[in-house]
């Protein structure tokens, strides 16, 4: 989930600020403190950081050198009962917002759509690892259905078990999404590990399309296919759609961010990209650990804004750490990670 009250509040703001219209940082800072919401949004819990895969792209695979851990189960619940879902009329409001600024239908279906009309309101149970290897997914999706919020998760179709994964299903999971970089299995495996299996993950996730079917699951089962910038890219991505069509599917090609893990700067077709960073000031992550990191990308948990096994989300997320984060993202702090290496533009980039 992102914080869709803030994001609009300050549209007309950033509009004029990315637009390159010098406005003083000290009443930017003050705006933003007034329409950031003193009720801590989560955007992502991390319940693993284990995975079998070597994804060449994955900075998990050669630099991330944190404790692999699953999450303790009474963590996820403090955290998933301080959570609120946006009520019907919030997002009713956010919908038509997004179709009348941004231009994007909420009956499209490409990777604008699914970060403006889908990220925004389901809590992504993903980060550096893979769900499907936490054994305790199944009861951390009921909770999270029982207190109305939309659950979500990206996996490697080689991890799916249709009878294990069933219950998943069943206990109201919003989203899943498979990741396929090619229909060719030794192009897959060169990019995804030898883990990784085209054939063998197409036939897993029809089993699973046949069983969404049968029991009448209202589960939206997403395809998407990293967009590497390989010379074959699009056609490698309409052997994908062709392989699914006819397929309850959604599917799109998704522009690989945070290219500093390679060294590359091969440039994004998402809008999230585009505009400036506003995590600090819309949303939260929760790491595996139960620490709160500064976000999704923070794979080694370098900034730290507290501890969730210690202190209650609105207590992080109105503390002194979150504050001087907020402060670090205007004065481009040469000694912070989101200054040195993220790709994500700040905000400290265009105001005086």
């Amino acid at each position: 989930m992102i914080d869709i009250n803030f994001y609009m509040s300050i549209f007309d703001l950033k509009q004029r600020i990315m637009s390159g219209e010098k406005i003083d940082s000290r009443e930017v800072i003050d705006r933003f403190e007034e329409y950031r919401s003193e009720v801590p949004v989560v955007y992502n819990i991390e319940t693993t950081n284990a995975c079998n895969m070597r994804c060449e792209m994955c900075p998990r695979t050669t630099m991330m050198t944190r404790k692999v851990e699953t999450m303790d189960d009474r963590v996820f619940d403090r955290v998933i009962d301080e959570i609120e879902p946006f009520s019907s009329l919030e997002w009713e409001k956010w919908q038509a917002f997004v179709e009348e600024k941004y231009g994007i239908s909420r009956n499209d279906m490409s990777e604008n759509h699914y970060f403006l009309h889908v990220i925004p309101k389901v809590v992504q149970l993903h980060g550096y690892g893979d769900p499907l290897l936490d054994t305790r997914l199944p009861e951390r999706v009921k909770k999270m259905t029982e207190k109305g919020l939309q659950s979500y998760f990206s996996c490697n179709p080689a991890n799916i078990n249709v009878e294990k994964n069933i219950d998943i299903f069943n206990n109201g999971l919003g989203y899943i999404k498979y990741s396929i970089e090619s229909v060719d299995d030794f192009i897959h495996k060169k990019i995804r590990g030898d883990a990784s299996n085209f054939e063998a993950a197409y036939k897993k996730i029809i089993c699973m399309l046949e069983a969404k079917k049968k029991y009448g699951f209202t589960t939206t089962i997403v395809i998407t296919m990293l967009d590497l910038n390989r010379k074959d890219q699009l056609d490698e991505f309409k052997k994908l759609q062709k392989a699914f069509s006819g397929h309850d599917v959604y599917i799109y090609l998704k522009s690989q961010d945070q290219q500093w893990y390679q060294d590359k700067n091969e440039g994004t077709n998402s809008i999230h990209w585009t505009e400036f960073c506003q995590f600090p000031w819309s949303s939260m992550t929760i790491k595996s650990n139960g620490e709160a990191a500064m976000c999704v990308e923070d794979f080694n948990n370098e900034i730290i804004l507290g501890d969730t096994r210690k202190q209650s989300l609105r207590e992080i997320w109105n503390g002194g750490e979150y504050e001087r984060l907020r402060r670090s993202h205007f004065e481009l702090d040469r000694e912070m990670k989101c200054t040195g290496q993220c790709d994500m533009k700040l905000i400290g980039r265009f105001v005086v």
